[in-house]
């Protein structure tokens, strides 16, 4: 800061400016008025000589406050000035917690390698990063994004037609990306492959014709339009560690052992139990987790047991509780005697297990029980009689498509309740039907390989909801699908997009110690924004809360201050710089 004399034809007045930059070009802004000269020489009992000495004085000590964030920011509005037109006030900062993550998995690093391998010249690491973020916080299509990252406390260094060409290298360096943040990311959180969780969903398309990639299939939404299917790894933590692009209409039993084999190779990875449902659990993916050191659990529906271990599975005999803490294991329970009516029986698991040998395979079947389980499947299952009830009355005709569809239990004949053929088809409630599901209620069934404790085998089937949970926040929150890209170079950057999307949300969600929902933190970050006051700095838009507090530790610096300045805010971005 320094002192500027401002004449006129009856006073010399001082004040304290600053040189900033605005529009790009250089000019300078009034800090402080000091006053008429003749009037500061009065008040000060001095010479014209001493003002400017204290002048200056005054213009040292603000530089002074302002470097250690101690100078009183004063901002004037007035309610009759028209704001500049064309001039941006408004800023998008929450990216860049999402930023540190990028900074910390050397996002740079990978793309300068991906970069000397082809003849482009623009900032891919750039490109990457702003649909990373846009991904996350504004999801929509390549154009709006770009459109919003004009709104970035960085405003992006590439242009519209840049995004579209980098989706090209992104779609062909897949499998580079997918393994380099894997090695980098174990820098940032414990990565833990001694577990792996795969299943598969899949995404439609805003279009009606198919072609070699999107392909009509069985919809996880029931809807009509071709399809892509995705395969996706995450590790035990439930970090995605890997995924794959297949045609819509691909049996996912066929996905798993080409994406493992894959994924094994590239991350080094020898010993592993992998878990699965039962869609993907066919015999040879089983078959293939049992060479080397490779085990599997896996979901059996009982069901579709063989007769002699379905008969088995539901005896009421042969059951046992797993030991804890403090009481030893329990055998030999009969399921009748059990008081349901008691709290304390009413919150356990039972369990009973035995191996059995099927198309060369030797495999533990661990079956449990649970009479909460049974009675929250009771309860589902009434409400689903009532509206299949409610269906008859109204004579609404649909065949049960899934296992929820309450038109399951809806039978159809052509006789009357007498017994006499009719000209109309009388619908009734199917009570086989629903006995014959009432069996099986409490019931869950895994296999496995594995010959450790019960309890530990149950508890890692149980994590198994994170990687569905990751498939409802690509297809919800970040907005994945519909999709409608065309090219299928583009459909795959795309998803890989989704991908590392998905794995900088995790890793940050790991660091906020899993302390809050997907909802609070994403609403959170898309709230984090900035009025920017030419010359002085960014005032905070959003409001301050423990979740905030937590983001700021990560980064290491606060921009919840009253006002962060300009010198701090480049500062914090430098800090983070791809």
């Amino acid at each position: 800061m320094r002192v500027s004399i401002s004449k006129s034809k009856n006073a010399e007045l001082l004040y304290i400016i600053k040189d900033i930059k605005k529009n790009g070009k250089r000019t300078s802004k009034t800090i402080e008025r000091l006053g008429n000269i003749e009037t500061l020489k009065n008040e000060l009992a001095t010479d014209r000589e001493g003002v400017m000495a204290w002048a200056n004085e005054r213009a040292k000590e603000l530089t002074r406050q302002e470097k250690n964030n101690e100078r009183h920011v004063i901002i004037k509005y007035s309610p009759s000035q028209l704001i500049e037109k064309d001039h941006q006030r408004f800023f998008i900062g929450g990216y860049i917690f999402l930023k540190q993550i990028l900074h910390e998995l050397k996002l740079d690093k990978v793309c300068r390698h991906i970069a000397s391998d082809y003849q482009f010249k623009f900032d891919l690491t750039d490109i990457l990063a702003t649909l990373i973020y846009t991904r996350i916080l504004s999801p929509s299509s390549k154009k709006s994004s770009f459109e919003i990252a004009s709104s970035y406390l960085e405003a992006p260094r590439f242009d519209i037609q840049h995004i579209y060409r980098a989706l090209d290298i992104i779609a062909k360096e897949k499998n580079t990306l997918q393994t380099f943040v894997y090695r980098s990311s174990s820098n940032i959180v414990k990565r833990h492959t001694g577990v792996l969780y795969f299943d598969c969903t899949n995404f439609f398309f805003e279009m009606d014709e198919e072609d070699e990639l999107k392909r009509y299939g069985q919809s996880k939404e029931n809807r009509p339009n071709p399809l892509v299917q995705m395969g996706m790894f995450l590790d035990g933590n439930g970090i995605p560690l890997s995924f794959c692009i297949n045609p819509g209409n691909t049996n996912e039993q066929t996905t798993l052992i080409p994406l493992e084999a894959q994924m094994l190779k590239d991350f080094d990875i020898s010993k592993c139990v992998v878990c699965t449902d039962a869609g993907v659990a066919s015999t040879n993916n089983r078959l293939f987790n049992t060479l080397g050191r490779r085990s599997f659990i896996v979901t059996q529906s009982i069901k579709k047991l063989k007769a002699y271990l379905k008969e088995w599975a539901l005896a009421d005999t042969g059951w046992s509780l797993p030991a804890t803490r403090t009481t030893p294991a329990t055998h030999d329970l009969v399921l009748s005697d059990l008081d349901e009516k008691d709290q304390t029986t009413f919150e356990k698991i039972y369990y009973k297990e035995r191996w059995y040998i099927e198309g060369g395979l030797e495999q533990r079947l661990i079956v449990s029980y649970s009479p909460k389980y049974k009675a929250y499947q009771r309860k589902i299952r009434d409400k689903q009689i009532e509206r299949a009830q409610v269906m008859i009355h109204n004579g609404v005709k649909r065949k049960g498509k899934n296992q929820n569809d309450p038109a399951r239990f809806i039978t159809e004949t052509n006789t009357t309740p007498a017994g006499e053929i009719a000209e109309e088809i009388y619908r009734t409630l199917d009570i086989t039907k629903i006995h014959e599901e009432e069996k099986y209620d409490g019931f869950y069934a895994v296999c496995t390989t594995l010959t450790d404790e019960v309890s530990e085998v149950i508890k890692v089937n149980q994590r198994r909801w994170e990687i569905e949970e990751s498939f409802r926040i690509m297809k919800s929150e970040f907005k994945s699908r519909p999709v409608y890209l065309s090219r299928n170079d583009r459909v795959i950057a795309h998803f890989t997009t989704c991908f590392l999307s998905l794995l900088v949300y995790r890793l940050l969600e790991q660091k906020l110690q899993e302390k809050y929902t997907v909802c609070q933190i994403i609403s959170t970050l898309q709230s984090m924004n900035f009025l920017h006051h030419e010359g002085e700095g960014y005032i905070p838009t959003y409001t301050r809360t423990d979740l905030t507090d937590d983001l700021h530790e990560l980064l290491g610096h606060r921009t919840d201050t009253q006002i962060v300045t300009e010198k701090k805010m480049k500062k914090i971005l430098k800090m983070i710089k791809l």
